[in-house]
């Protein structure tokens, strides 16, 4: 088990990180790509949201969906479950 603290996030902060707009963070990944409880989460059940950089960064390496009930959609979304 690693010592080290995740690092979180607010959205501008990974839109600059990953090189997206923050709205379509927002608008696109958030919820489709990036899953609440997985990739992010609302401290103390509050609107803000943090990311999980290390998980994301993760997930973002790999070829297939992070979760493995995902399904592909035909807009290019993914559903779960």
């Amino acid at each position: 088990m690693s010592n080290v603290s995740p690092t979180y996030l607010t959205t501008e902060a990974l839109a600059e990180r990953i090189h997206y707009d923050a709205r379509t963070i927002r608008n696109r990944l958030k919820d489709s790509v990036l899953i609440e409880g997985v990739h992010y989460f609302r401290p103390f059940g509050g609107r803000k949201i943090l990311y999980i950089w290390e998980t994301i960064e993760r997930d973002m390496r790999m070829d297939r969906p992070p979760l493995a009930s995902a399904i592909p959609m035909a807009s290019g979304g993914i559903c779960h479950g």
